[in-house]
């Protein structure tokens, strides 16, 4: 299983520092150099320092409608409220108005968050007095039930870009936190599920590439079906995770963070079947695309290594097209981990 001591909590915050830009910022450098012992205390400290930052500058703010009854019209009449006035004899309008509030979602979820990890055990007292202190600028925003969150539906303009480091940050820690029957306390996992950091490991991969290999085309692109005749009704997409492109050498990359890399039939170890599968689809679809001309495309398997004492490291010639699963080891040191990387690139593309 992939669990804290099979991945440096450090890693961690590398891996966030490439999927979310923000943390690359000169004011979090001092996060990099702290020593965690659980990736929640990690997440409460990023946190922390990015509400801090947040606070300088001003809650973000925007506009929530409110209605209320009131001698001199602001805003507009609601009909239906001020009506029942005039039969409850009130000597008052019924208006609806806007006004610029930090009461807003982006605000709700970030107390809330804030507001969990101060009843988490686990959470040092040092990062919770920092927690502590910035709830005092959050007394006129509200708390949200954390189910209600529709995290998809959240979305960004130029004047709240800031909130994107920090709502995936909550996000992460929400998501993070299981709330006990017995007394109403927060206790941790014993990890981010899989889904959480599958995520996260497909966006630091790419993110990674994106920034250190300008001489590549580095996407999450989608492949198109090879088709004969055009017709692709009710075909599903094909979204690879992180595909690498250098005129006509291609390599896509299918990221995966699972507990186990290989399944066991009759005692018998074997690579994961549907992954092969997939990766074998889009790679040949992928080539199909340069119409005959001549070109490279390979696909790549890289699981996240667990603690199993057998890890896959093959590579297959398959009908023209190189096919290989790998591991990546996230329990090193990061440089060593910047290595892994580099060795695929530089095997796939003679850089």
């Amino acid at each position: 299983m992939i669990k804290d001591k099979s991945i440096f909590i450090k890693n961690i915050y590398y891996m966030l520092a490439y999927a979310y830009q923000g943390l690359q910022q000169e004011s979090y450098k001092e996060i990099a150099v702290e020593k965690f012992d659980n990736v929640h205390n990690l997440l409460a400290a990023i946190l922390a320092k990015g509400v801090a930052l947040q606070l300088k500058q001003g809650l973000y703010r925007e506009y929530v409608r409110h209605q209320e009854n009131l001698m001199l019209l602001r805003g507009k009449i609601n009909i239906t409220g001020s009506i029942k006035n005039k039969l409850m004899r009130k000597q008052s309008l019924s208006c609806d108005y806007d006004l610029l509030s930090e009461n807003n979602l982006l605000n709700q979820i970030i107390k809330t968050t804030i507001v969990l990890l101060l009843r988490v055990a686990d959470v040092k007292e040092t990062h919770k007095n920092e927690l502590r202190r910035e709830l005092l600028f959050f007394n006129n925003v509200a708390l949200l039930e954390t189910k209600s969150i529709k995290w998809s539906n959240l979305s960004f303009q130029r004047n709240n870009r800031n909130y994107q480091l920090l709502l995936g940050i909550c996000q992460l820690i929400i998501e993070g936190l299981l709330l006990t029957t017995d007394d109403g306390a927060y206790r941790l996992r014993s990890w981010i599920d899989e889904q959480r950091m599958c995520h996260l490991y497909e966006k630091f991969i790419l993110e990674y590439y994106k920034k250190h290999y300008a001489s590549l085309s580095v996407s999450a692109a989608q492949i198109p079906w090879g088709l004969d005749d055009g017709v692709s009704n009710m075909l599903p997409k094909m979204q690879s995770d992180i595909t690498l492109r250098k005129g006509n050498t291609v390599l896509i990359i299918d990221a995966k963070y699972y507990g186990h890399t290989m399944q066991v039939n009759f005692s018998k170890r074997s690579l994961i079947s549907h992954n092969l599968y997939q990766i074998f689809t889009y790679v040949k679809n992928y080539a199909y695309s340069f119409s005959g001309n001549k070109n490279q495309v390979s696909g790549m398997l890289l699981y996240a290594k667990t603690d199993e004492e057998l890890q896959p490291d093959n590579v297959y010639q398959m009908h023209g097209n190189q096919i290989s699963v790998k591991t990546l080891d996230l329990n090193r040191e990061f440089g060593e981990l910047k290595q892994q990387l580099d060795r695929i690139v530089e095997s796939h593309f003679a850089l």
